[in-house]
């Protein structure tokens, strides 16, 4: 994973991560990757927390039969806005333009894609989002680290211990800030 840097400037976010510093103790983000699905300097960001799954399948969570190919979709845990929702989403992987999340996916949709190599379908109870110039001020206090994503993460299994992999990834000072627990006087 190539790292983007924190210098927020007008360019658009989209399709990067959003990986928490290990210093951050909001425990809606403590530990999280988000996959910015949309960007706007002026107009803000949606993303989906991508490495809290639920340990739950749609058709744990839903009433109805779910659509055909829908029933064993993994649910994550989106963010903390609009957690009475649960939604689809589509990752693909395009070639020359990167990962893309389709966030506006119909249960139809989602149903049709569930079969296609290289997108991964996943639900999300809840979002998370930014109104304008929130999220480059959270960058410029470095409150994030923004890295550029690859293919592999259409690899659902890998995505529960993401966060540790990237600050592993990152060197040996974020790796001993990420094997640190939560509260160090209990070492």
């Amino acid at each position: 994973m190539r790292k983007l840097g924190n210098n927020p400037s007008s360019r658009s976010f989209a399709g990067s991560l959003l990986v928490a510093r290990p210093d951050m103790l909001d425990p809606n983000f403590r530990r999280t990757v988000l996959f910015i699905s949309e960007h706007d300097p002026n107009e803000g960001a949606l993303g989906v927390i991508i490495n809290r799954p639920l340990d739950r399948q749609v058709v744990d969570l839903v009433s109805e039969i779910p659509p055909a190919g829908l029933a064993e979709v993994p649910v994550f845990l989106g963010g903390p806005v609009g957690k009475n929702q649960l939604m689809f989403a589509a990752f693909e992987w395009q070639k020359g333009e990167g990962l893309k999340l389709n966030h506006h996916v119909a249960l139809e949709q989602a149903s049709d894609a569930a079969g296609e190599k290289l997108v991964t379908i996943c639900a999300f109870v809840g979002y998370a989002g930014w109104g304008a110039g929130q999220l480059e001020s959270e960058l410029k206090q470095k409150a994030w680290l923004l890295q550029k994503a690859n293919p592999s993460l259409l690899k659902l299994d890998r995505l529960p211990n993401l966060w540790f992999d990237i600050m592993r990834s990152l060197g040996p000072w974020y790796k001993m800030l990420a094997a640190a627990p939560d509260d160090p006087s209990r070492n």
